[in-house]
């Protein structure tokens, strides 16, 4: 049903019938019996002639782009009812473009009035929005959902496996580690200073890469690789080694593998 309706407009006259055009567009019943407020010549208004929360609908029915003001708004604010509707109907005609632009800005304008539900009607030339239930300014707390941690449901009918029955006779035997001979060429162990088994020579054999053959007959293929390394080319297996003499043993000095440095 129509309730209480409070009419204003920027114009010096408004008739009865573009506001009972205006509010049939909300789709209410009732408008013939419609008996607004009217109050003509608002834009010099600070404030509407009504209680506050007393009016159902407010109809503007304006010419100008910038009426209402942002005052006005607030007074709309003030005497509509929570839930209450407000209307506004641009009267004056313009091109489709700056139209578009107008209504546009009027929907922001209710919007930062603290206005709801901002929708355009008719021919792109009505806007209509709704008060908010609740009062502006008011506060309520909000109950905080306390989080309930995920409960872990155990099944001790469950077969369990015994990890150590996966494991044959063969895993559970220690293993064996390969024994490592005291004077085995490759170990960690090094070769004692006045080495008497052999060691000692190994190592040279497998630093400076030579065979046993190479050391003990070594031979020349271009009978200089005995004069030494200014005699050598770059290819020599004796390259680095002391001068020789071929046929005989290559024998190296106790310091020759140590650092000059």
């Amino acid at each position: 049903m129509l309730g209480s309706v409070l009419a204003f407009s920027d114009d010096i006259v408004l008739p009865v019938s573009a506001i009972a055009t205006a509010v049939s567009e909300l789709g209410m019943r009732g408008v013939e019996q419609c008996d607004p407020q009217i109050i003509t010549q608002a834009s010099s208004l600070n404030q509407l002639p009504a209680e506050s929360s007393s009016i159902d609908i407010v109809v503007g029915i304006c010419q100008s782009a910038e009426f209402p003001s942002g005052q006005l708004f607030e007074e709309i604010s003030r005497v509509l009812k929570p839930g209450g509707t407000i209307l506004i109907h641009r009267t004056s005609q313009s091109a489709t473009g700056e139209t578009d632009k107008t209504i546009s800005a009027l929907e922001r304008e209710l919007l930062l009035a603290g206005f709801l539900e901002a929708e355009v009607l008719g021919l792109k030339s009505m806007v209509k929005a709704k008060k908010p239930l609740w009062k502006i300014g008011s506060s309520f707390t909000i109950k905080k959902v306390t989080k309930s941690s995920p409960k872990v449901q155990i099944n001790d009918d469950l077969d369990l496996i015994d990890e150590d029955s996966l494991l044959s006779e063969e895993d559970l035997k220690k293993p064996q580690l390969p024994r490592v001979d005291d004077c085995e060429v490759g170990s960690t162990r090094k070769a004692c200073k006045n080495c008497t088994c052999g060691r000692a020579e190994e190592e040279q054999k497998v630093e400076i890469g030579l065979t046993t053959e190479q050391i003990s007959n070594p031979k020349s293929a271009c009978g200089s690789c005995g004069l030494g390394d200014a005699f050598r080319c770059s290819t020599c297996p004796y390259k680095g080694l002391p001068p020789f003499k071929l046929g005989e043993k290559v024998s190296l000095s106790g310091n020759f593998l140590a650092a000059d440095i």
